[in-house]
């Protein structure tokens, strides 16, 4: 009675309710509160925003050399390890999908990384690269070659980080380009060896076509999971040296819970909010504009 009474519309709606209304509770309450800390005077003895201080915390955060320095080291971590791993990832795949003796082992092993927690990933690299006991080091040795300071020095500190999250995240990658890859047509591949079509030109002409709409949604998914960078940071260089490795979200965390600025951290993970927004949006534009073209 109640499903005819509000037609098939409203009952979808209906059903629909319950799940609108945890996703609410558990996203939309946690943005809203961080919006009205952000624009509050966080007082500690309460643990609770009280005044209205309108835009001051913004203005402070955009006058902080640390933010800025955090928005610049984040810039880097994501210009370089994105394009990285989804070319390794797509490579991988690849040579993943050609029949060979072990592959299947390998494809095995290459989710392993994909099962560890990030702050067990950094944890264990850390060791790994120890410039007096790590097996990096003693590897390069027997080569004449080192002992290198990954993680010490500053300027190579953030290939460290990159080297782990890329580590860390490119099985991912390989998992979505391998999908898509098996599920490519067979009967194009057959019309394209019926023509004379070498290997370059099938890859170039059919296989990257095909498969532009499947790098997108990978690309999209690694962006707003590289921009959460944080565990992998802490656990391997907590920031350091220096600021070198200092993300963004790690700085927030240290605004947040080291120094107890409430109202500053809040508008900082606000104005990050606002920035991925905007730029998945861009991301997502040019990846519509690039389906339509193929």
């Amino acid at each position: 009675m109640i499903a005819k009474r509000l037609g098939e519309r409203g009952t979808a709606w209906l059903f629909l309710t319950p799940a609108l209304v945890l996703l609410a509770g558990m996203l939309l309450y946690p943005i809203v509160y961080t919006l009205w800390v952000s624009v509050s005077d966080f007082d500690l003895a309460s643990f609770q925003p009280t005044g209205w201080v309108g835009m001051r915390n913004y203005t402070a955060v955009l006058h902080d050399p640390g933010f800025l320095e955090s928005l610049k080291v984040t810039g880097i971590y994501l210009v370089i390890a994105l394009p990285l791993q989804m070319v390794l990832g797509f490579a991988i795949a690849f040579l993943l999908n050609v029949d060979w003796r072990g592959r299947g082992v390998l494809r095995a092993l290459f989710l392993v990384p994909m099962v560890v927690a990030p702050v067990v990933a950094g944890g264990v690299w850390r060791m790994l690269l120890d410039p007096l006991w790590g097996v990096v080091n003693y590897l390069l040795g027997l080569v004449g070659i080192g002992p290198i300071e990954w993680i010490g020095d500053p300027a190579l500190a953030m290939a460290s980080v990159i080297i782990i999250d890329t580590w860390r995240w490119t099985p991912f990658v390989v998992l979505i380009a391998a999908a898509g890859i098996m599920a490519l047509p067979a009967d194009v591949y057959e019309a394209a060896r019926s023509d004379g079509a070498g290997r370059w030109q099938t890859l170039r002409r059919i296989t990257l076509p095909l498969l532009v709409p499947v790098m997108a949604a990978a690309f999209i998914v690694r962006w707003l999971g590289a921009v959460k960078m944080f565990d992998i940071a802490l656990a391997a260089t907590k920031g350091g040296p220096g600021n070198s490795t200092n993300v963004l979200n790690l700085y927030i965390y240290e605004k947040g819970f080291r120094s107890l600025e409430f109202g500053s951290a809040s508008s900082m993970a606000t104005i990050v909010l606002v920035i991925t927004m905007l730029l998945t949006f861009v991301i997502f534009r040019i990846s519509h504009h690039l389906e339509n073209r193929w």
